[in-house]
């Protein structure tokens, strides 16, 4: 017989850093910021400091025991180079309400992406699952053995200064 003992997780120890945030709302349970591109949302390895999660926990003195260990608060993430809006849950109600509208996919989300050249179509989807890259691990792929459904519905909008003809 072989037995063994699991010990419970320890707190990270991550620090509140003063990282300036542009908080677009605010209230009681959530906060929304405007991530800037270059900012990581959470800590992992080379990015221990310096991160949204440190920002939130100088900005929310009382986030660190809600959530995950690593993600305290966040539901969702953004790509370093990414900028966009995220959502914070501040106590543990949120969080859950937060994960759920995710979980099952009633939270709308918009990208705008810049491309060049000329689309063969105006509008489209593509359908394919997304996991880890099978060789650079820190990036998500469609090349996945293991990945999970994923849909993007994309179309073409009107450049600044043109008019994009339906």
């Amino acid at each position: 017989m072989v037995s063994g003992h699991i010990p419970a997780p320890q707190p990270a120890g991550y620090r509140p850093e003063p990282i300036p945030l542009h908080v677009l709302f605010e209230d009681p349970d959530i906060v929304v910021i405007n991530k800037p591109p270059g900012l990581v949302v959470h800590p992992a390895p080379g990015h221990f400091c310096g991160t949204l999660v440190n920002a939130l926990l100088h900005h929310c003195t009382d986030l660190a025991g809600i959530g995950e260990e690593l993600r305290p608060g966040i539901v969702h993430r953004l790509d370093k180079d990414t900028s966009g809006t995220l959502v914070v849950a501040k106590n543990a109600s949120a969080l859950e309400h937060l994960a759920g509208q995710f979980k099952n996919r009633t939270v709308r989300k918009d990208y705008l992406a810049l491309v060049h050249g000329t689309m063969a179509t105006d509008s489209g989807a593509i359908r394919l699952p997304i996991g880890r890259h099978p060789v650079d691990r820190k990036r998500m792929s469609t090349r996945s053995r293991k990945g999970r459904e994923a849909e993007t519905g994309w179309r073409v909008g009107a450049a600044p200064g043109r008019v994009h003809a339906p």
